[in-house]
């Protein structure tokens, strides 16, 4: 994706370092589609004595080194002049720092993976920088009107997608068919646990990767940890059933593992939602949905039994993600045409 003239942009982008951050992502489709990309590591910001950073954080969910990281992107902005910077999440740049960026004539865009107004990591000073950026993208319908009440100008509802990196088909290995029967990946909040925790009192035993559940003593069997992007893969590809729970203190829709999971060529059983609807079609055409664990576990049971239902739904879910243009260069090319009309040939 150039320009109309054929000159590559030269893009900014603020994020994490490596897994499956969603900037290493947007960094690796500007590279592929032959932009010139600065990449900022978000984790500067965060960096310093444990125990000031430990304070910090309780006070306000602020990075400890914020105003000397965006002190240094502002200035690194404002001497290059890319056409675009793009942030991730809660972007960790000030206000004052986006209003210096946006003030050198430089466009700014945020890519809002986190509900900024989630109780549990609201952050004062990144609501207040939010009406700085030029333009804002969520993945999350809940959160089009908190942006607009809080002043942001443009903003845009854009989904999650997948790296074609990560997410890509796993080869199976003949004797892992059967290494798990149910597969959830995620972070143990409260409400999910209580979720695995029903489906188990169903008669559907779920592994469970990600962070915190080994908190759990019940669950600890079950859980495998953190995994790296390359062994997701491979599970997702080797479990009978993905099953999909979106974060509810986030009011997601949809999760990055919604598109994950298809693109790798996994089974999913989804969390019955109006985005998963939208993306995957009506129940049974490329996956199953519940609206309770009591659901999702007879739903689950059903499919362990039934390998031939599981590729045929495996199947119809791949060819529906890959062909749909839900790639993180796809997402990129939306974000390009938003914010740079007539600079890129949109999505």
């Amino acid at each position: 994706m150039k320009d109309v003239g054929g000159r590559p942009l030269h893009l900014g982008v603020v994020g994490r370092i490596g897994g499956t951050h969603i900037g290493e992502s947007l960094r690796h489709a500007a590279v592929a589609d032959g932009h010139d990309v600065t990449f900022f590591d978000a984790d500067e910001a965060f960096r310093g004595p444990a125990l000031a950073r430990a304070l910090a954080w309780r006070i306000g969910h602020r990075p400890l080194a914020l105003e000397r990281f965006s002190k240094r992107v502002a200035e690194a902005c404002v001497r290059m002049r890319p056409d675009l910077v793009i942030t991730t999440g809660s972007g960790v740049l000030s206000r004052r720092a986006l209003e210096a960026i946006r003030a050198a004539g430089v466009v700014t865009a945020n890519y809002s993976t986190d509900d900024p107004w989630n109780p549990t990591a609201a952050a004062p000073w990144h609501q207040r920088a939010l009406p700085a950026y030029g333009h804002i993208f969520t993945p999350r319908r809940a959160n089009l009107d908190d942006f607009r009440r809080a002043g942001c100008a443009d903003v845009r509802y854009l989904p999650f997608g997948y790296d074609e990196r990560h997410a890509a088909p796993a080869p199976l290995p003949s004797s892992a068919d059967a290494e798990h029967d149910v597969l959830f990946v995620g972070g143990a909040d409260a409400d999910r646990v209580d979720f695995i925790r029903e489906m188990g009192r169903g008669g559907v035993a779920t592994t469970v990767v990600g962070g915190y559940w080994e908190r759990y003593a019940d669950l600890r069997d079950s859980a495998l940890g953190i995994k790296d992007p390359a062994e997701l893969r491979r599970l997702t590809a080797a479990a009978k059933v993905n099953l999909c729970l979106v974060r509810r203190a986030n009011r997601d829709g949809h999760v990055m593992r919604s598109l994950e999971i298809g693109a790798i060529g996994g089974c999913l059983l989804a969390e019955d939602t109006d985005d998963h609807r939208e993306l995957f079609g009506p129940e049974g055409e490329a996956a199953l949905y519940f609206g309770s664990p009591a659901e999702a576990a007879a739903k689950a049971q059903r499919l362990i039994a039934d390998a031939p239902e599981r590729r045929r739904l495996a199947g119809a879910l791949r060819q529906r993600i890959t062909d749909g243009r839900h790639t993180y260069r796809d997402r990129l090319a939306s974000m390009i045409a938003a914010a740079l009309p007539g600079r890129g040939d949109g999505p």
